[in-house]
């Protein structure tokens, strides 16, 4: 006996509500794992990379559990929040690792599409921007010329993709701002270079004014 409207009606009710408590699981996760990432990275810049780690670990496990709900409800998981999520995921990913040693973490090891690896990719020139600057507070010239360096080479890199402008939706725009963050930074430091150029002139030229005071005294 084939089921009535009213049952029918009933179990397609069920169904659609059943979705929407998945859907609203999953998103919930989804801007946790977007939180703890960028969690990682603000402890990153506070140079407490294990705890930087930690938060990473807990972003990794949730990204882990959506991807395996995806097998099921693929239409529900896979779209703009996700993505989000992956590439702040992968931009903590790549900066954390940089800042331990001089590697590219790649997209198999943090498990990650390749389109979100480079637009997260993109956004580490942020980042760095910033490691610059807390250089520069500090007098260290040196540490935010290696950060600009670091900069130019993931511009370069993926201003070389031709391609990947195509296929990767926003890698255009990124990688403008990228450009153009780096141009401020390379200001910032060349301005802190003539800066502290000017300064060493000048403590030169007081200690030559000092000895040839003690010199006329003498």
């Amino acid at each position: 006996m084939p089921p009535t409207l009213k049952t029918l009606l009933k179990e397609i009710t069920h169904e659609l509500t059943q979705k929407e408590e998945i859907r609203e699981t999953t998103h919930d996760s989804m801007r946790k794992a977007t939180s703890l990432s960028k969690q990682a990275i603000l402890l990153s810049h506070q140079k407490r990379l294990d705890e930087a780690k930690k938060q990473l670990e807990k972003a990794k496990d949730l990204i882990t559990k959506l991807k395996e709900t995806a097998k099921e409800y693929p239409a529900i998981i896979y779209g703009g929040m996700f993505s989000a999520s992956l590439q702040e995921y992968s931009e903590a990913c790549i900066f954390v690792r940089l800042l331990e040693e001089p590697r590219f973490v790649t997209p198999e090891e943090i498990g990650v599409p390749p389109a979100d690896y480079v637009l997260g990719l993109a956004d580490v020139v942020g980042e760095f921007r910033r490691l610059a600057l807390d250089a520069l507070r500090e007098g260290d010239v040196e540490k935010g010329e290696k950060c600009l360096q670091t900069m130019d080479e993931i511009y370069v890199e993926l201003e070389a993709l031709d391609e990947a402008y195509m296929l990767v939706q926003g890698l255009r725009r990124k990688n403008d701002v990228a450009r153009r963050v780096i141009e401020s930074t390379r200001g910032d430091i060349t301005q802190e270079v003539r800066r502290k150029a000017l300064e060493d002139s000048l403590r030169r030229f007081e200690e030559r004014q000092e000895k040839r005071e003690k010199s006329k005294k003498g």
